[in-house]
């Protein structure tokens, strides 16, 4: 990986100090976060996830909220609920634990698809909407979703439409053989106390315009379309990139351009992120879908001009 801006190196150092030998998935989780967007980790249990959003909130000094799928959840359990307070003599809002600056959504296709979509509205819109009333989130609002493989029992597939609110997804995956090691001798904390708090809530969001402001020069933008148009024309997919995938390629590549130090993309600013962007939005009509088949199909059919 490229070196990141130092200001942001020092973010990513700090998750990595409980997250060992996971640089790459830390600094994308980082970029969906700048980006104004949300993540989905999919992954065998015990690898990470967890430990992931717990540092990271910690370090962007956020609330973080965690709610726990299972298939029994309801929406109110999610956003809350309206109740006859007898002591006010009117109806009063519980808040659920939607209402936060960082919400883990552990293991959500685990629950029914009514109780996944509760979150729809929360994601898009920033907002919650409880009998007519729209109540909204405190910014930063970002969602780190994470689902269990597909072949365990008790799941439930994220519908299209839950998916494409997620600007990327990948797996944090096993260790390497060193990292591993490290983790094995104990020099790993899990506390997550004495890590320092590196960002306030005004850096963050100065961070995030400043993603908005990542020049795309024409050629790029040419490039952009040309790979858009490859997912939707080139009939190797059910489904090419949505208007909001687009949009998430759009701003995931500047978030990656700001990361690394630069206030201009370039091409490959959007390789790094294609597969992250495009593997739960992509599926091939023949064989597996895999992010190293999406980017090996993309990049040798399409070449940059810039």
């Amino acid at each position: 990986m490229k070196n990141l801006d130092p200001k942001f190196s020092s973010i990513v150092d700090a998750v990595e100090s409980k997250l060992i030998g996971k640089r790459h998935a830390i600094t994308m989780t980082l970029a969906a976060f700048f980006a104004r967007g949300h993540v989905l980790l999919e992954d065998i249990p015990g690898v990470g996830k967890t430990t992931l959003a717990k540092q990271l909130a910690h370090v962007l000094g956020l609330d973080l909220g965690r709610i726990q799928f299972t298939s029994d959840l309801l929406p109110s359990d999610i956003l809350g609920v309206n109740y006859f307070d007898q002591k006010q003599s009117r109806f009063v809002l519980k808040k659920g634990p939607v209402f936060t600056q960082f919400l883990l959504a552990d293991e959500i296709n685990r629950s029914m698809p009514k109780t996944q979509s509760a979150l729809l509205e929360a994601m898009e819109e920033h907002q919650v909407t409880l009998d007519g009333t729209a109540y909204k989130l405190e910014e930063p609002f970002f969602v780190m979703g994470t689902q269990n493989p597909f072949e365990e029992v008790g799941t439930f597939a994220l519908p299209h439409s839950q998916l494409d609110r997620f600007i990327c997804s990948f797996g944090i995956g096993y260790p390497d053989h060193a990292s591993e090691r490290q983790i094995l001798s104990n020099n790993a904390s899990e506390e997550t106390e004495n890590s320092e708090v590196l960002l306030d809530v005004e850096r963050i969001q100065t961070i995030q315009n400043d993603v908005t402001k990542v020049h795309l020069s024409d050629a790029l933008l040419d490039y952009l379309q040309a790979i858009i148009a490859f997912t939707r024309e080139s009939g190797l997919f059910y489904h090419g990139l949505s208007t909001r995938g687009a949009l998430a390629l759009r701003d995931m590549t500047c978030a990656w351009a700001l990361l690394h130090g630069r206030t201009y993309a370039v091409p490959d600013d959007i390789q790094a992120i294609i597969p992250g962007v495009c593997k739960h939005r992509l599926k091939f009509k023949e064989g597996k879908t895999t992010s190293q088949r999406i980017s090996d199909e993309l990049f040798s059919n399409i070449q940059s001009d810039t």
